[in-house]
């Protein structure tokens, strides 16, 4: 490797049993536009035993790129390879080349030129997905910086992003090796919290995310023990870096509805009983610190309904909710009292005996009625505030009617 200058980016590949995908994956890092003499390749075999190894060894020996490899036993996780990897960087920024996936040609260059611009530490580059999903709603608009806590970016947490690497120098970031997934939401987090702002480009797809047609992807894989693990740090982490409010109330909603949720969804009802029971122990603890109604406020009604009955321990309440959910049914909607608060009616709506309180069902964040894409419910306080405003303007323009016509009167008479 060339020692004498310093690469615009380090892309960090840990592989594990990555072939033949890996072929792919190096050939669009050679083809980027950035070019060849402002890029590092970091490539860490993780103990592979199909011939990852050896073919990035060959690759280095051929390749215009500066490439180090490392081969090490197996870690057990992507961890231990992408800290390795940042161990031995020396780019002014790095990312997070999964082997599996793969760059468009301009994704480098655009993703530097951004960060550059806008001095953030954190870009997200758009993100499709080959044969898988792919997060999509942060995806609207090209942003130089964005709001977190304002912000569709804290629901794509994964790392493939580019960080700048004075920033996991300067605050020692590195991934969690304890974790066996949902290390990368972590460590993504806190660089959006503790760094100098997030970039999104939205209008050139940068990176393809690719499911294996073997089906060992990592996110596919591991226990629910496992995401019960993730699901509590990344709570944890946001305790410790938000000050309890709206804006930790806001960020909490991620881990509530990508991780946590996930584990009381229809296939839970098939689990055996004692799964079942101890997904709910699992859970106890983190609904009783850190489920709240700020939170709650910020979730559609469905799914606030689903967690709310994991906090209150009842596993029959939460059959008849997804059942209800599932069956694509609408529910019912009803407005009560004076200011005409907007409830949506899923089972057990002022039910006594099953105890689930009313704001549990009531419209706060926009709601869908039935399948998503049949009737789009806005949450009802916007209304208020709308006709509020009309009521108080037609009042004014009365008085001042009746002010007018008073003093008409009295120059009448006068």
């Amino acid at each position: 490797m060339n020692e004498k200058t310093i690469p615009d980016v380090s892309v960090i590949v840990g592989a594990y049993e990555a072939m033949p995908y890996l072929v792919r994956c190096l050939e669009s890092v050679e083809a980027q536009t950035l070019g060849a003499d402002r890029i590092e390749i970091v490539a860490i075999d993780d103990g592979s035993t199909d011939g990852t190894g050896e073919y990035l060894e060959k690759f280095a020996a051929a390749t215009a790129i500066p490439t180090r490899v490392v081969r090490q036993a197996n870690s057990g996780g992507p961890s231990g390879p992408r800290n390795t990897g940042i161990g031995l960087a020396r780019g002014r920024y790095v990312f997070f080349l999964d082997a599996d996936d793969y760059f468009a040609e301009e994704a480098l260059e655009r993703m530097v030129a951004m960060a550059d611009r806008a001095g953030t530490d954190v870009v997200l580059g758009k993100v499709e997905g080959v044969n898988r999903g792919a997060p999509r709603s942060m995806w609207t608009r090209t942003q130089e910086r964005v709001d977190v806590y304002d912000s569709q970016v804290i629901f794509t947490l994964s790392a493939q992003k580019l960080f700048r690497r004075d920033l996991l120098e300067r605050i020692g970031l590195r991934f969690d090796e304890g974790l066996k997934t949902g290390e990368d939401a972590l460590f993504t987090m806190e660089a959006y919290l503790r760094g100098n702002g997030v970039s999104v480009i939205s209008d050139y797809t940068c990176y393809y995310l690719v499911g294996r047609d073997d089906g060992k992807h990592v996110t596919k894989s591991g226990s629910y023990t496992l995401r019960f693990d993730s699901a509590a740090a990344l709570m944890a982490l946001i305790t410790e870096l938000v000050p309890a409010g709206p804006k930790r109330d806001r960020l909490m909603v991620r881990p509530f509805t990508i991780g946590l949720i996930q584990q009381f969804s229809h296939g839970v009802l098939k689990q055996p009983e004692q799964i079942r029971q101890h997904k709910l122990e699992l859970a106890a603890p983190l609904m009783e610190r850190y489920w709240n109604p700020g939170v709650a406020r910020r979730i559609k009604v469905s799914e606030r309904l689903r967690l709310h009955c994991v906090a209150m321990g009842r596993l029959d309440l939460l059959a008849d909710i997804l059942a209800f959910v599932k069956s694509g049914i609408k529910p019912d909607v009803v407005h009560r009292g004076r200011a005409r608060t907007l409830y949506l009616a899923f089972p057990h709506f002022r039910d006594k005996a099953a105890g689930i309180p009313d704001a549990m069902y009531e419209v706060t964040v926009p709601d869908w009625l039935g399948k998503p894409g049949l009737e789009r419910i806005v949450a009802p306080k916007v209304v208020r505030r709308r006709r509020s405003l009309a009521r108080r303007v037609a009042r004014r323009m009365r008085t001042r009617v009746r002010a007018l016509t008073r003093v008409k009167a009295a120059a009448a008479a006068g």
